[in-house]
């Protein structure tokens, strides 16, 4: 499994929110790039940036981070946050992301959708499906809706969604460990397909136990608070989720 360490934007800074609160976000580095610059020097092989002011405007408002992190560094980075229209998605990956990540619009627009993955392949667009008290939370993680995460990923990949990225917004920040038997439903939601977990990783052993699991679906996970707490570094991470 692959380490995906977590670059925030909030306010220009990179930051943490506790359990997707925008009024409860920690800054740890003025500097997005720096961030970034220092997940790459401790060895990461890639990046998973978001948008958090776009992802609650409906628009991107950080691509010129975006546009400094990927001309600065050689890591490959998947982008997400407020990518709602055809030409947002289009500007990101001019601003030299690897990957986009959908959100709301995946679910709220499925014409935009089709639109992403008819312009770009399902290789290089993911959807978040991001959960809030056992639903799937939109706009930006402030509004949780009716729809199950199992049942929202039966509809993606209905329409040809391969990639998926699940985050547990309730766990976020909180480093307490996954609920690691709602992340083996997510997995075998996505049978065929692959996911990157994200929430409330807190140390090693929770990389381990999700390694432990053997989930072919889980190719990989999402880690940002812990590891700019220093519960461990890049490299322990990398070792933990490869054994």
């Amino acid at each position: 499994m692959r380490l995906y360490p977590a670059v925030d934007i909030l306010g220009g800074s990179a930051v943490r929110l506790l359990r997707g609160d925008y009024g409860a976000s920690t800054v740890y580095d003025e500097d997005p790039l720096e961030a970034a610059r220092a997940w790459s020097e401790q060895g990461a092989r890639y990046l998973h940036v978001v948008d958090l002011d776009g992802a609650r405007r409906g628009a991107p408002a950080n691509l010129s981070h975006l546009r400094r992190i990927t001309s600065a560094l050689e890591v490959p980075v998947q982008y997400g946050g407020g990518l709602r229209s055809l030409r947002a998605v289009d500007e990101a990956l001019d601003a030299g992301a690897a990957r986009v990540i959908l959100g709301t619009a995946a679910l709220t627009a499925p014409d935009l959708l089709g639109e992403v993955l008819a312009a770009h392949g399902p290789a290089r667009v993911l959807v978040s499906v991001d959960v809030r008290g056992g639903r799937v939370a939109t706009a930006g993680w402030t509004r949780a809706g009716d729809l199950g995460p199992q049942e929202a990923i039966e509809r993606l990949k209905a329409v040809g969604v391969e990639r998926f990225v699940f985050t547990n917004v309730d766990r976020d920040g909180m480093l307490q460990g996954p609920d690691l038997a709602e992340v083996r439903r997510v997995a075998a939601a996505v049978r065929g397909g692959s996911v990157l977990y994200s929430g409330g990783i807190g140390e090693l052993a929770d990389l381990e136990a999700l390694a432990r699991m053997r989930a072919p679906e889980l190719r990989g996970v999402i880690v940002g608070k812990a590891l700019y707490e220093r519960r461990f570094t890049v490299a322990q991470a990398e070792a933990a989720l490869s054994a």
